[in-house]
This record gives structure tokens, sequence and C-alpha cells, in this order.
């Protein structure tokens, strides 16, 4: 029986490797917009460590990720969303 590696990617906020699994995805769909652990399109990924999401250049470096700007509204639902995993 073949095993399957992890898919593993990288925080952009801390830069450390982790297991997809464990990441938040940040998708720009090209149908949806900027939606949350959903989606194709571009991602970017954020480890569940309370000091990456808090992170004050998180806005920057997601808008850079993402190679678009992103509305301060996403970044409400994105704390909310937050919330739910702690």
């Amino acid at each position: 029986m073949i095993q399957k590696t992890p898919v593993m990617r990288k925080c952009i906020s801390c830069r450390t490797t982790f297991d997809r699994k464990n990441l938040l995805k940040v998708t720009n769909d090209q149908k949806l917009g900027i939606v949350l652990n959903q989606g194709m399109g571009r991602s970017a990924y954020i480890c569940k460590s309370k000091k990456c999401y808090t992170d004050s250049k998180l806005p920057k470096k997601l808008q850079k990720a993402l190679k678009s700007i992103i509305n301060p509204d996403f970044f409400d639902i994105f704390e909310r969303e937050i919330a739910n995993y702690k």
C-alpha cells in the first residue's frame, strides 16, 4: 500500500512549514472574491497560532501574497472566524 506524504505549506506570517490541514487558507477566487477555507485560485496560508493571526503586518502580507487589494470588511469576518478556532 502506498503511503501519501502530507501536503506541506508555509505560513505567510511566521514563514514556518506545516501540514496543510493545520493552516487557515485564504483564497482569492475569481468568482467568489476573497474567501476563507474554500475556493480555488491564488491562496495564502496562516497558522493557527495567536502570534500569526494577530500580526499587525498581516493585511499587507495577505495583499502581497494574493496579489490583490483586500477589503477592510474581510478582516472583520476573518477575526470572527478565528474566534471559532480557539
